[in-house]
């Protein structure tokens, strides 16, 4: 790679949500440690295509540019994952960039990722807590407990999850990994605990968690090595447990 001058880049683009998709042909010089970010910004700063012809820019998210805000995700040579952290030199040439075709298209490499955030509305995955007054410190959480909530909250809702995962697509509602993990992260929680069966009765609704076809392409594609399957496992039992409470009545009830 060293040796090439140029980086050809072939670039599935969208002029807008209801347009034909096409494909595009760049070349960027190469540089030693260049990502794909940086090729994106080089046709940012020149947009003439291999043919000598002057396009319009490319357009695609990012912010953060340290695999942290989950914003840059596309797909790279047929794998979705974060473009920022997409090192050239270890990328097979053409490098390919399509959208993830899970979520719709904004233009070019930007989707819609909505549909992650509304599966975070579904499952409550937050903590409900009235900070209008200092409530003082909360109650501590086991360290045992607290290693693997930790590596549940380092989710980015970047979206590679969806987009790896068979059973999210255009005719299924099936809310994905991130939101079902995120369920279990803010049940483990010793505040969030408190509207578990909130979070569960939601993972239970049309779309939940029974959309899962247990394919595991999810834990194998996150950057971030969440364990996927194992919070679903998890999620899976105590929506069992939860739906025996909800037809019997909870052994706490007045």
């Amino acid at each position: 790679m060293a040796e090439q001058s140029k980086v050809t880049f072939i670039i599935t683009r969208q002029d807008g949500p209801d347009a034909a998709p096409y494909e595009e042909t760049f070349e960027v010089p190469y540089r030693q440690n260049m990502n794909v970010i940086s090729a994106l910004m080089e046709i940012r700063k020149n947009p003439v295509n291999s043919k000598g012809e002057q396009t319009t820019p490319v357009m695609w998210d990012m912010n953060c540019l340290e695999e942290v805000c989950g914003a840059c995700s596309m797909v790279i040579n047929g794998t979705a994952r974060q473009s920022c952290a997409a090192l050239v030199d270890q990328l097979e040439q053409p490098i390919r960039l399509e959208p993830m075709s899970t979520f719709p298209i904004v233009r070019d490499l930007i989707v819609d990722r909505e549909r992650m955030f509304d599966a975070l509305k579904q499952v409550k995955a937050w903590i409900p807590i009235d900070g209008t007054y200092d409530l003082g410190p909360g109650p501590r959480m086991p360290e045992n407990k607290r290693q693997w909530a930790y590596e549940l909250s380092k989710c980015m809702t970047c979206g590679v999850c969806l987009e790896a995962c068979p059973n999210v697509n255009d005719s299924s509602n099936f809310i994905g990994p991130a939101a079902i993990s995120q369920a279990r992260l803010f049940n483990a929680h010793p505040t969030g605990e408190m509207n578990a069966s909130e979070r569960l009765n939601g993972l239970m609704e049309d779309g939940g968690i029974d959309g899962c076809g247990n394919s595991q392409n999810c834990v194998q594609v996150c950057p971030k090595g969440i364990p996927l399957t194992t919070s679903i496992a998890a999620m899976n039992r105590a929506t069992n447990i939860q739906a025996f409470k909800n037809f019997f009545g909870s052994d706490t009830a007045l």
